[in-house]
């Protein structure tokens, strides 16, 4: 494994051939290595990544596990996992062999990420964002298990450090998000968006994507099918995020009504149904959700929390939680155990039809 210096700038570099998984040799260069050491040693790291050699340094093996997970990911989903690997994760495991890693050293590093500040809130974070954290570092441990022959996943055995019970979940009533589309009639896009993500309760990312084509009137229906995101300044339409985001929604005809007004009033008849309804983006709609509030003087909420919001109507209307599940595209358990706050008690009455069941046969 020679190592060679370049007399142009008085760095080092490695130039090998070697025989990679698809059977063939590849010539690898890199430059701009400071010494002969450090070139020799990323020379050694490269070659135990293509051997699949756990004794590798765990960051070098988050570059394979992301590397994996490339074409089974969405670019937004894959950002956010690299995020969280490379900024809670690898700074505190890079300089260890994957295969050291031991339930102590899970332990320990658990006890870091607990303690530490989140620099945007002053406090630690969230119980729900430690669970992600810790999923994380499992999966890219269990990578390994299942690909490369780790005996066992220390992360697994050590168990989460958090919950996904702290969600925070703000809604507005009825009557707060009439006041509040009221005063957004200033501004005829902001207003018809906010009444897609109020009054049929989809993702933000949903309503982003929405084309005329996706609306039948006559039968008074939308079609969910695809996502809008930008990431790193690239615009992505994807499908929705889960198999079950895919669905129809009904929709009331006072909206109905207010949509084919909108479609009338900004596309013309020789515009391509394809086109996005709403071409803004997520921090423009989030202003305008901020600009509203303010004239309004009402709670301040995310946009997310619009959802919440319908859920909540729903509930009030007295709809069950397999009903809203279909129409929000989720499980019914999800709904059930996310907003189970939020349904009236049925305790007292089941005490109560227990007890007149009995009847007689207890006297």
């Amino acid at each position: 494994m020679p190592a060679y210096k370049d007399p142009k700038n008085n760095t080092w570099y490695v130039k090998y051939s070697q025989k990679e998984l698809d059977g063939k040799f590849h010539g690898k260069t890199k430059r701009g290595f400071a010494t002969k050491r450090d070139a020799l040693k990323w020379e050694a790291e490269e070659k135990r990544k293509i051997h699949g050699v756990l004794d590798m340094s765990f960051g070098s093996f988050c570059d394979l596990y992301l590397e994996s997970q490339k074409p089974r990911l969405k670019p937004s989903t894959l950002s956010m996992k690299r995020n969280i690997i490379y900024k809670h994760i690898v700074p505190y495991f890079s300089s260890r062999r994957v295969n050291s890693i031991t339930t102590h050293d899970v332990m320990e590093w658990q006890t870091h990420i607990l303690e530490t500040v989140d620099p945007k809130t002053g406090s630690t974070y969230k119980k729900s964002f430690l669970k992600t954290i810790h999923n994380q570092l499992n999966a890219i441990l269990n990578f390994a298990v299942r690909y490369y022959g780790l005996s066992s996943n220390p992360a697994h055995i050590v168990g989460n450090m958090g919950n996904d019970r702290e969600v925070e979940m703000n809604f507005w009533t009825k009557e707060q998000y009439l006041k509040f589309r009221e005063c957004m009639m200033d501004e005829p896009m902001f207003y018809y968006a906010f009444e897609c993500l109020y009054w049929l309760g989809i993702r933000e990312g949903e309503m982003l994507a929405l084309t005329p084509g996706d609306f039948d009137f006559d039968k008074g229906e939308v079609r969910i099918n695809k996502t809008f995101y930008i990431l790193k300044g690239k615009h992505y339409i994807t499908s929705p995020k889960t198999i079950k985001s895919v669905r129809k929604i009904k929709m009331p005809k006072f909206l109905c009504d207010e949509l084919q007004d909108y479609l009338n009033l900004v596309f013309l008849p020789s515009d391509d149904i394809e086109n996005r309804m709403f071409p803004v983006t997520k921090s423009s709609i989030n202003r305008a959700l901020k600009r509203g509030t303010k004239k309004t003087g009402l709670p301040e909420i995310r946009v997310h929390d619009l959802r919440h919001s319908h859920v909540s109507l729903l509930i009030h209307l007295g709809y069950s939680a397999v009903a809203i599940a279909d129409r929000l595209g989720h499980e019914s358990i999800h709904v059930t155990y996310r907003y189970a706050h939020l349904f009236p008690s049925v305790q007292d009455d089941m005490a109560k039809k227990l007890n007149e069941s009995i009847g007689e046969d207890y006297v």
